[in-house]
Formats: structure tokens, sequence, C-alpha cells
């Protein structure tokens, strides 16, 4: 029988599903299949994390592999984190998950199946796709890398030059969506956020999260919009909005302009500190099978308009924006990544 190579498994755990998927010690993915199965989270921490072994035993059968192949496990988890894999409050997970230490329960979860100590990496669920779509990206170039992913709300990651992400070091580190935004620079009052901070933070001109605001305001100017008289709830006006974008509706464009630029006058904020070789942009808009190649190519446009006119010289000349390729693979991918790296 031939030597089967090392791989690295990466779990993804979100609070309705958890994906795996694996790399080689070269990092190229196992496959570009990902193992989706239901968190059940609603059984509890202990539950999930069975879950999450049983889930690897299936995708390392599906590969032709064994569990004497794997050198090490990464997950990337839901912030906020209390500290190394422990758990915090969040917003979607059930009361038992709040001080869940993750870390030593999968770590000893994992070493039950595999009949030894397999090394385990935990990292914020953002950071790791942000180390994923960096290793993509940038290939042999090197390079650091700034993700922006506007969804929800608006994912953040710095991946350094060695493939690693910046954590800080009360583990807060890129929250860089609760920064504040330019709001002279925007013509725009301060949304209140989520967080609790009443500054305009960014992840409110950026994403779905204030997207009902942009749009209220707006349709406070043009009352003879249909979605002024709409029956629609605001949220699902809001979500409405990709859709009339695609149909040419100039509201819908315009807000997602305002969005684009909002991100782009980001970009060069963070760029002032970072310093980045490439931006990826994430998120939902960069799904080619949610939106258009000409809405794509218009926003990232926006974006680096509005980013270039604030950028060091040099910086106009290197910094590459760039969407993101990955998809749902890439916080699997990247945690798999991470137990690459920097196994535990």
């Amino acid at each position: 029988m031939g030597h089967t190579p090392p791989v690295y498994i990466g779990t993804d755990f979100g609070a309705t599903t958890s994906k795996v998927a694996g790399v080689w010690a070269d990092g190229t993915p196992i496959s570009t299949d990902l193992l989706q199965r239901p968190s059940e989270s609603q059984l509890g921490p202990h539950a999930v994390v069975r879950g999450w072994v049983e889930a690897i035993s299936a995708y390392l059968e599906g590969n032709g592999l064994g569990w004497g192949a794997v050198q090490g496990v990464g997950v990337a988890i839901p912030g906020p984190r209390r500290s190394y894999g422990v758990l915090e409050r969040g917003p979607n997970l059930p009361e038992s998950f709040v001080g869940f230490d993750v870390y030593t329960a999968y770590s000893q979860a994992l070493a039950e199946q595999a009949g030894r100590a397999i090394p385990l990496a935990v990292g914020n669920d953002g950071n790791m796709g942000g180390v994923a779509e960096a290793h993509r990206v940038r290939g042999d170039s090197g390079g650091s890398v700034l993700l922006l992913a506007p969804g929800s709300g608006l994912g953040c990651a710095y991946i350094d030059q060695a493939g690693l992400p910046l954590d800080g070091d009360t583990l807060a580190g890129m929250e860089a969506s609760h920064m504040p935004a330019p709001l002279h620079l925007l013509g725009a009052r301060a949304y209140p956020c989520g967080c609790g901070r009443d500054w305009g933070c960014v992840e409110m001109y950026t994403s779905l999260a204030g997207l009902s605001y942009l749009l209220a305001d707006r349709l406070a100017d043009q009352p003879d919009h249909p979605l002024a008289s709409s029956p629609l709830g605001p949220k699902e006006r809001a979500l409405s909005l990709r859709d009339l974008a695609k149909q040419g509706d100039q509201l819908a464009i315009d807000l997602f302009d305002f969005q684009a630029r909002a991100l782009g006058l980001h970009v060069a904020s963070l760029a002032m500190a970072l310093d980045p070789k490439f931006v990826i942009i994430g998120g939902g808009l960069m799904d080619p099978q949610a939106t258009t190649d000409a809405f794509r190519e218009r926003y990232l446009g926006q974006i680096w308009a509005a980013a270039a006119p604030h950028l060091w010289p040099a910086q106009r000349e290197t910094i590459q924006i760039v969407p993101a390729t990955l998809g749902d693979l890439s916080q699997a991918i990247g945690a798999a990544l991470m137990a690459l790296y920097r196994p535990a």
C-alpha cells in the first residue's frame, strides 16, 4: 500500500450549518466539493462537536482517506470569543454555548476518534475566510491581503505576508466594520448600529445591516417610487433591491453605488494603517449566481474610484482590488490552512 500524504482538515461552524473541507500539505484543496451538515446547535455544544468528528470521517471516506493521514485540524468559530477557543455570547447560538471551550472539547473528541492527539487551530470565521482567499489570490507573489465582505454585516480580515490573520491581543482585531464611516464625505447621518455604537459604524453604510435606513432616507425624497407604497417590511424592501438593480431601477443602482463608495473610502482608511497589496471584496454581491458581470464590474469600479484619491501615490500603483472566488468553501478551507500554517 502506498504512503498517504498528510492532510489538514477545516471545520466551519455556523449556527445552522457546519462545513468540512481539507487541504494537502502544499495548501491545495483536496476537493472543491464541500461537505455540509446541520449543526444541530439546539442539541448543545458537545453534540455539535460529535457531529464535526462524524462529518470529518465522512469527508475522509468520500475522498479515499483515513484518520491516519490527518496531521492537523482547524475550526472557524463565530465571534466574539472570551479567550482562545472559548465562545462568548453570540447573537445566533443558544445559551448553552456561552463560555463553551471549543478548543478543549474538540481536541479531546479528535484524539478519541484518531487514537492520538491531533493539533487543533481555532480562529474567527471571518479571518479564516480571509486566509483562504488570500492563499488563492496571491499565489507565489506574496503580499498582504485585506478582505472586506459585505453581507448581512461587513466581514473584515487582514492577512499578513506569512498567511496569518490579525487577531489582536483580546482576539478582537480587525473588527473594522465598527470603525466610524466618514459621514461628511458620504453626506449621510449616523445610523445606530447593532453593536451599540452611535458614531456611524461603517457596517451600516456598506451592508444589509443599514440598507433599510439608506432606503428609507432615499424614499423620503422619492415618494413616487414603487417601494414607497410597498406592503413589504423594511428588511424585505432592502432585500428586493438586488433584483431591482438587475432590472435597471435607478434608485437601487444609486444605493449600491453609495455602498460601494462607502466601502472604497473604508479601503483607503484601512490602507493608511495596513498598506495591503491585495484588497479582496467578498459577500453575496460578488456571487456570479446572484449578480451580473456588469453589476460586479461597476461595484468594484466604484470602490476603486472612491479609494484611489485618498491613497498614497505608490499604493495607487500597487494595490489590486479583486473579487473573492471561493464562496462557501472559504472558511472551511481557511481553517484547514490555519492548521497547516500554525498547528496548536
